[in-house]
């Protein structure tokens, strides 16, 4: 069989001519290597442990396994298990999120199915769209938005409501056969589809939508609203009307013809004229000078200068407007109507909303207004602009690091008498009985990670609060560990201004430190990822789990074997090193452990350790040679 590679390859090559229909793609698959590929991709993710509603796990993978679910996809017996739905909580809602749990088995269909579809669409996908696409990311996204929404005058806030649940199946397979024609694959997306799902023990079928937490339903959710990017497209182009510049505004006109006549006015009066007629010049050229600096260059409501600007990330997306807000409110409307009738899913009402681009907007957890400030700075040949007007700005908003430190019991908020607020730092109790650096660790992934995502903003300053108080909590931490003082914890672990432990290794003593990098902004690496055509190599190079799989022998006793089964455990440090597998898992710091079909039953059946273990090929064994 053809490799992974050279299928998405071709694949990625034909996805370009719009008019081809892909045909024969039930076949790939028949393709153990595709499988393959999936296991390492799922085996390395979180979850990959947690059962589905058959109980099973990737504990036990397996080519006989694998061979089995081509059988039944080769045969079309093949019938997914109803996904397990359990509940997620939403951020900053008392709302929760459902999210189906398919089983392993269906993971890994899936996940072939997955790397076939995003061949085919990736190519064609917006350049706008930045959700669940590789190379993009909320940063993608955030960086398109701060480059090329500058000089909107107003913000279509745009919520789609229940998107995922809301997905109509016969709208969707309408889509696919656009670019599909091959009937055994669209039916074997309208199993997975149709599966349903158990909640409480209770079967429930399902009509619409792509359950979250499904390995299709992100890019299924892309091909559908890729329709709403292409909309979004036709009426860009329908509603731009853009001149090379705009109109110079008739006020600024006026006033700068007004500072001229001045001008020529005092280099007159400086000839001619008396002391008082140069001061009253001077004092009127200085007025209409500064004047200037606060009315705009150009009209800020040409008519003949119009534009949209438009990005999504999954079902979140904002339309900038420079134009009118009865300019803005039709483009709602339009975006509104296309939805309910094309695509039957329905705007928020309470989330869509038009704001003036002057006040914040909230976007992937930024804040994000467009500057009208007039504060002029130098350009490169040394000319005074006003290089702010317009520019699109990202904040960090407060309460988004307020309440990681509630969330992280980092501080307390105590009333005072007055009203106001006092933050309190905490100890953290929860951290009390770690080593001393996994506190310091875990401190620091926390800080890196707040600072690592709104790493974008131009206020990212502000995290420096955030950051005593979490500097604080960790004094107060190591005080209650140690049930000592401030001042005793400060002697002991600060050196020349930083806070650093020692801990030990194999190697020796290794110290770590507490984070003290600052918070700078940085937005480098946001545009390096957009307009990236994805490469397909990335889901054909194996792996040592692949190799190990294949290599055709048992890593507990050392025998060859020609069918190899992987154990995996969730936690390496969940094992005890009790038994011999546990020990050699150990050693070797996998969670996965390739062992011939007598280890692996000895493995799950511990009675079985007083048998005839496992002897290489050739090998007589001990209780033989009893007889």
């Amino acid at each position: 069989m053809r490799s992974p590679e050279v299928i998405l390859k071709n694949l990625g090559n034909k996805a370009t001519d719009n008019t081809y229909r892909f045909e024969r793609l039930y076949r790939n698959l028949y393709n153990p290597e595709f499988f393959l590929l999936a296991y390492q991709k799922i085996a390395v993710s979180q979850g990959s442990m947690t059962a589905g509603t058959d109980g099973n796990t990737l504990d036990g993978m397996s080519m006989v396994r694998i061979d089995r679910i081509i059988r039944s996809l080769r045969d079309h017996s093949y019938q997914p298990q109803p996904v397990r739905r359990t509940y997620i909580a939403k951020k900053n809602s008392s709302k929760k999120r459902p999210l189906g749990i398919p089983s392993t088995d269906d993971k890994l269909v899936q996940e072939v199915v997955r790397v076939i579809l995003e061949a085919i669409y990736e190519p064609g996908f917006s350049e706008h769209s930045h959700g669940f696409r590789p190379n993009r990311s909320c940063h993608t996204c955030l960086g398109q938005v701060q480059r090329t929404f500058t000089g909107v005058k107003w913000f279509v806030e745009g919520d789609i409501k229940g998107c995922f649940d809301n997905i109509d199946h016969h709208v969707l397979i309408k889509i696919l056969r656009r670019r599909i024609s091959d009937e055994s694959f669209i039916e074997l997306l309208w199993k997975f589809l149709r599966a349903g799902h158990l909640e409480n023990w209770t079967y429930n079928a399902t009509y619409s939508g792509a359950p979250q937490g499904s390995g299709v339903s992100p890019i299924l959710a892309n091909i559908y609203l890729s329709e709403l990017d292409s909309f979004a497209e036709k009426l860009k182009a329908d509603f731009d009307r853009q001149d090379s510049y705009r109109k110079t505004s008739k006020e600024y006109s006026r006033t700068l013809a007004l500072a001229h006549y001045w001008k020529k006015k005092l280099d007159m009066a400086k000839e001619n004229g008396t002391d008082n007629d140069i001061k009253k010049a001077e004092a009127r050229v200085t007025e209409l000078y500064a004047k200037l600096k606060s009315i705009p260059c150009h009209d800020p409501i040409d008519p003949s200068f119009k534009k949209i600007k438009y990005v999504r990330y999954a079902d979140d997306f904002i339309i900038g407007v420079i134009g009118s807000k009865a300019d803005a409110e039709e483009i709602k409307w339009k975006v509104g109507e296309f939805l309910n009738k094309e695509l039957n899913l329905i705007l928020s009402d309470e989330k869509t909303k038009i704001t003036h681009s002057a006040e914040k907007i909230r976007f992937l957890g930024y804040d994000i207004s467009v500057s009208h400030s007039h504060d002029q700075r130098r350009d490169k040949n040394g000319h005074l602009k006003r290089s702010w007007y317009g520019v699109v700005k990202l904040y960090v908003p407060k309460e988004k690091w307020y309440s990681k430190l509630l969330e992280y019991d980092a501080m307390h908020i105590r009333k005072c008498k007055n009203g106001q607020e006092m933050w309190k730092p905490n100890y953290r109790g929860k951290c009390i009985n770690m080593p001393d650096a996994q506190i310091v660790s875990k401190f620091n992934g926390e800080i890196r990670g707040i600072y690592n995502y709104y790493r974008l903003a131009c206020n990212v300053s502000v995290l420096g609060n955030f950051y005593r108080i979490m500097r604080a909590s960790l004094f107060k931490t190591f005080g209650c560990k140690y049930r000592t003082t401030f001042k005793h914890i400060y002697k002991k672990y600060m050196r020349k201004g930083e806070f650093i432990v020692k801990y030990k290794t194999k190697t020796g003593e290794k110290e770590l430190q507490f984070y003290h990098d600052g918070f700078r902004t940085n937005t480098k690496a946001a545009p390096d990822f957009v307009d990236i055509m994805p490469d397909n190599r990335v889901y054909t190079k194996k792996t040592s789990l692949i190799h190990r799989m294949q290599a055709g022998a048992c890593e507990l006793c050392g025998g060859r074997t020609d069918t190899v089964i992987m154990h995996h455990v969730r936690k390496l440090k969940d094992l005890k090193g009790t038994t011999d597998w546990e020990r050699k898992m150990i050693e070797i710091k996998r969670k996965s452990l390739a062992v011939c079909p007598r280890c692996y039953e000895m493995i799950k059946t511990p009675s079985l350790v007083d048998r005839e273990p496992c002897t290489p090929r050739g090998v007589r064994t001990v209780r033989e040679g009893e007889h």
